[in-house]
């Protein structure tokens, strides 16, 4: 039988697996990490739970996000996640966005496959299938590309 601080320092050795090299490399190093002067949309997502934001400037050009730009305020895997995004985002569709969304959202939470290219990348998120209290940072780049798109086509259709 495990004791109260044996328990403690396997979660601590799990956390800091969780946060290895290259999780903390692509939060170190996040594209396009400015915000655009005129953009199609824009949408900021928080998590209530840890009080990480988003925010996401996007422009699109036949269907195809042409500018993108983001405000990241996140824990490591927020920022990890938002850079993987920002490294495939330009030329992306909605529909592409919402795919890799839920498939992020299937492997985060129902042990899923990794998203389709060219959104693998998000495979360095796999470890953090085990911290659920996690999962809404990792998802918020997304939610909030895959809602600004979501406007901009709203409004496209309405014209």
């Amino acid at each position: 039988m495990m004791g109260n601080k044996q328990m403690k320092a396997m979660a601590d050795t799990d956390l800091i697996k969780l946060y290895s090299g290259r999780i903390l490399e692509l939060a170190s190093d996040i594209p396009h990490a400015e915000r655009l002067s005129q953009p199609g949309a824009s949408v900021k997502k928080r998590s209530p739970l840890c009080g990480s934001t988003v925010s996401v400037d996007v422009t699109v050009k036949d269907g195809r996000i042409v500018e993108f730009g983001q405000d990241v305020k996140a824990c490591a895997l927020g920022q990890a996640s938002a850079s993987v995004l920002g490294a495939v985002v330009h030329g992306r569709t909605r529909a592409e966005v919402d795919g890799a969304r839920e498939a992020l959202q299937r492997m985060l939470r129902e042990d899923g496959p990794v998203p389709d290219a060219p959104f693998e990348g998000y495979e360095v998120l796999i470890p953090a299938r085990d911290f659920r209290n996690r999962h809404a940072s990792i998802m918020l780049a997304l939610d909030a590309t895959s809602e600004a798109l979501a406007e901009i086509e709203a409004r496209e259709n309405c014209a």
